[in-house]
């Protein structure tokens, strides 16, 4: 069996973060703060958050590397032959808050799963993706997210883009709204086709392919001038953001089942929201135009 290479998939991460970072330190000319830590059980990692920057009100991006003996229930309950492996992840997860309403949140995730019992082969897979969440949605944006993330798959066959791109727009669907989070992109789990090799190569791509995506539309929205009534609806559309991340998300419960460290995992929220009863876009506004143009899922090469 083709053996599995923890020291590369860490070593990927670890640069990946600090990539992302100085990516983004670039185009807001401030500075990420790092935190490191540790879990009791086993493992830890480092956080880095930048806050009140001129461009990104609140943004992270965590790397993270534990293990323990015990898997949490979120895991077990998709995959209950788990139960009872020593197991260990590790991932760079992330999400960017932008001050402008015209530059979108973003979220980008890589990740490996290893879980091992002796006598018997181990159980591994990666995973993660990245999707858009604009307040106000640009055609040429969204077109160039999704180009720039056909072309991370497209090496790996003509299958891999439609079908982690209809698994994102699955997976980022808030069912007690009937709307989607965001434009969606790519989202990808329990994934070894190929073998190791095969798998970490894709992972990559994906992972690299983040920052290509995002850094040219932030630098394009970041100074759209805006008023009152655009940041009003950027609060309210955070909501949904909250919603998910506490409500659906795979890595948010499964950090809290597993004694993660809650500001770490928490760090994805946003400084600012805001919750209106009953609220409904104007007839014919910009408001509307997300909700009927970009939130339902559509082919958008």
């Amino acid at each position: 069996m083709e053996s599995v290479d923890l020291k590369a998939i860490k070593q990927y991460l670890l640069n990946l973060q600090d990539n992302i970072c100085a990516q983004l330190e670039a185009v807001d000319g401030g500075r990420f703060v790092e935190d490191s830590w540790q879990r009791d059980e086993g493992g830890g990692g480092r956080s880095r958050v930048l806050e009140n920057g001129s461009v990104i009100e609140k943004g992270g991006v965590n790397f993270s590397h534990v293990f323990g003996t015990q898997l949490p229930p979120s895991a077990t309950a998709h995959r209950p032959e788990l139960a009872g492996r020593h197991w260990q992840a590790m991932g760079v997860s992330l999400v960017i808050h932008p001050r402008n309403p015209y530059a979108p949140t973003s979220h980008a995730n890589v990740r490996f799963f290893v879980a091992e019992k002796e006598g018997e082969e181990p159980v591994w897979w990666f995973g993660g993706g990245f999707d858009l969440t604009p307040y106000y949605g640009d055609e040429s944006d969204v077109r160039d997210w999704h180009r720039t993330a056909q072309e991370a798959c497209q090496p790996f066959g003509d299958d891999i883009y439609p079908r982690f791109k209809s698994w994102c727009d699955e997976y980022f669907f808030l069912k007690h709204r009937g709307e989607a989070r965001g434009v969606g992109g790519l989202f990808f789990d329990d994934y070894n086709a190929g073998g190791f090799e095969a798998s970490f190569a894709l992972m990559r791509s994906i992972g690299n392919a983040y920052i290509e995506a995002y850094k040219p539309i932030l630098q394009r929205r970041k100074d759209t001038p805006y008023g009152e009534r655009e940041r009003q609806f950027q609060l309210y559309r955070r909501g949904r953001y909250v919603e998910f991340n506490l409500v659906f998300d795979r890595g948010t419960l499964f950090g809290l089942q597993s004694g993660g460290r809650t500001e770490s995992i928490l760090m994805s929220l946003p400084p600012l929201v805001s919750w209106r009863y009953d609220w409904q876009p104007e007839p014919g506004s910009a408001e509307a135009e997300l909700y009927e143009k970009y939130l339902p899922a559509r082919d958008w090469l």
